[in-house]
């Protein structure tokens, strides 16, 4: 059985490779690298929606707080505040990022 490839060789057409490809396109640099290609090419709608579902979030959280129930307002609040963070973050992106010609 010499002619036969072994079954730890390394192949070219490989599963991760492809997902690396489709990782890096579209080209992007620094912290930009964690968004997912998708979510980066279409930065401003999934911004505005993070900030949009951090607002409700918040909401809830001041609900619970005007109910008295502190553990699940710090939770709920806590939450809202990363999603207005990340949304802000993610304008931020779309704002810098060129115009595409």
């Amino acid at each position: 059985m010499s002619g036969t490839p072994s079954i730890n060789a390394a192949d070219d057409s490989t599963g991760a490779k492809a997902l690396r490809q489709w990782w890096l396109s579209p080209p992007r640099s620094g912290m930009r690298r964690l968004l997912a290609p998708f979510e980066y090419r279409h930065a401003r709608v999934f911004g505005v929606t993070r900030i949009v579902g951090g607002v409700v979030v918040a909401a809830a959280g001041i609900v619970c707080l005007s109910y008295g129930v502190y553990g699940w307002a710090a939770f709920f609040l806590a939450v809202g505040s990363l999603n207005l963070a990340c949304g802000y973050w993610e304008l931020a992106i779309a704002r810098s990022a060129s115009a595409p010609t």
